[in-house]
Formats: structure tokens, C-alpha cells, sequence
């Protein structure tokens, strides 16, 4: 009698990162270069799929507010590849495990008897922090750290499901992902509610943060709130909201309703800026 999972090909989910084409693990490489399908995330650098030309390239990620693939789909797509394929690579944005719905592709692919495999990647976050050359935590500001998204599965969605933030994070930083179009309704909560925000709590926002597009808006919560970022946002970059005592400007020795003024003077981070 065959064995049916020696005939089925293996599943890894691999990291590609927060943007930047060399920003992917070596290990994430290598199984791209030996892939013989990539399914890949629809903001995955095309540089990236330079690592893979010998495979089939299949576009599925989610974007918010575009037409996209619902994850039943991509579960499907994910086993019917192992039907047909020894080295399938799911390559997600950032890191796998972190608000990638990796836990769902896992469950169909157990479910169908498939082997799968997780390679962890750089997620955002950190690469924000690294950008901007500013830890998340600091000795004595800064002992915890959040990472939160507002966004939300519109397969199988309550429509009564609250869609505000999450009320009084007690995390000393936070970063949100996916978090443009309620900046202004996250700032508002936070000052109202949060013990450890106010209007002065400093805010950086990164767009396509690791990449040649990568911009920033520094600010505070108050500037925030009032929707003075709202015209700065691009929508067609993913955008990273990071908020904290930890990310006061080191370099800055004005007020803060001078720095403010960022928003007229939004700064272009170079290559030369994020090199180490």
C-alpha cells in the first residue's frame, strides 16, 4: 500500500521579511531557489521572486480595500501545489506567525496529510526600530512592548464585531500594523483611555519601512488625533504606526509642536540613513 504522505510534495511557510529583498533568511533563500511553486504575498518585493525564476510564481496575498484571495482559497491552492509538487514555498510578508493567518494554512495542510514547515522572517516592526535606530525598549521608559492590528477577516465577519481599538493597551510601546485608515480614531483612544499615553507621546509612522520607498512621519499622538498624517498616508504602502516614550527623538532639541511640522517636511530615509 503507497504511503500518501510520501507522495505528497512539503509545505514551507517562509518569512519573506518586511520588504527589502535581502531582508529574507538565508534558509528562506535557499528553499526559494529550490521551490519548484512560490505562492507569495502580494507585497512581496519582485526583486524577491528573482530568487526563484526555476518555479512557478503564483501571486495570493491580501490587500486591504483590493481584490484579493480569500484564505480558503489559498488554503486550497497551498494543498492542491503539494498534490502536484515536492517544494512548495508559501512566501508571507514579514513574519509567518504574526498576524498572518499562518495558523489556517497549518490546519488544512495537517488536515490533508501534508507536511509543513515554518521559517521565521524579520517583521516590520523590527525593521522600524532598526530604521529609525531606536529601540522598542529603553531601561527605564520602556519594559514591554505590543504589537496590535485592527484588521479583520471579512470572510465569515460578524457585523456587530466592535472595530475599535483595543481599548487601554497596557504595553509601554505599541506598534500597529495595518492601522492607516483609523490613525486618528487609535490616537483619540489612546490619550482618553491609555495610563500610559498622552498627547505628547511620541509617534513615529514608517511607510514600506526596509525599502528604497521608505518614509517617515514623526510626531506625537496629538498631532495624530487631530489628522494631520491623514494627507501625508500613501495608500498603496503598507504603513506601521509605532507609539512610545522609547521613540522620542534623540536628535530633536525643539518643541514638540515644532517637530510637528514633519508633516510639511516628511523625511526620505536613504539607503545611507538605514546602513549600519
Amino acid at each position: 500500500m503507497t504511503n500518501l504522505s510520501s507522495t505528497l510534495g512539503k509545505v514551507y511557510l517562509v518569512g519573506a521579511g518586511p520588504g527589502a529583498s535581502d531582508l529574507i533568511t538565508v534558509r528562506g533563500a535557499k528553499l526559494l531557489a529550490k521551490a519548484d511553486i512560490v505562492l507569495h504575498d502580494a507585497l512581496v518585493d519582485p526583486e524577491m521572486l528573482e530568487l526563484c525564476p526555476q518555479a512557478i510564481q503564483v501571486a495570493v496575498g491580501k490587500r486591504c480595500g483590493k481584490l484579493s484571495s480569500a484564505q480558503q482559497f489559498i488554503n486550497k491552492r497551498l494543498v492542491d501545489a503539494a498534490k502536484q509538487h515536492q517544494v512548495i514555498v508559501r512566501l508571507k510578508g514579514g513574519d509567518p506567525m504574526l498576524f498572518g493567518r499562518a495558523d489556517e494554512e497549518i490546519q488544512a495542510l495537517k488536515a490533508a496529510g501534508i507536511e509543513v514547515e515554518v521559517v521565521p522572517g524579520i517583521t516590520a516592526a523590527l525593521a522600524g526600530a532598526a530604521s529609525l535606530q531606536q529601540s522598542l525598549t529603553l531601561r527605564g521608559i520602556s519594559r514591554s512592548v505590543a504589537f496590535i492590528t485592527l484588521a479583520q477577516a471579512t470572510e465569515n465577519a460578524n457585523k456587530h464585531e466592535s472595530t475599535q481599538p483595543i481599548a487601554n493597551p497596557s504595553a509601554d510601546t505599541l506598534v500597529y500594523y495595518m492601522g492607516r485608515k483609523d490613525a486618528a480614531k487609535i490616537a483619540q483612544q489612546l490619550i482618553e483611555q491609555s495610563p500610559n499615553q498622552t498627547a505628547n507621546t511620541p509617534v513615529q509612522i514608517l511607510e514600506a519601512v526596509s525599502t528604497a520607498k521608505e518614509r517617515l512621519w514623526s510626531s506625537t499622538l496629538g498631532e495624530l488625533t487631530q489628522g494631520k498624517a491623514d494627507d501625508w498616508f500613501d495608500s498603496s504602502s503598507p504603513a506601521l504606526i509605532m507609539i512610545g516614550q522609547a521613540l522620542q527623538n534623540p536628535d530633536s532639541e525643539s518643541s514638540s509642536s515644532e517637530v510637528n511640522n514633519s508633516l510639511q517636511n516628511s523625511q526620505i530615509l536613504t539607503n545611507s540613513r538605514r546602513s549600519a
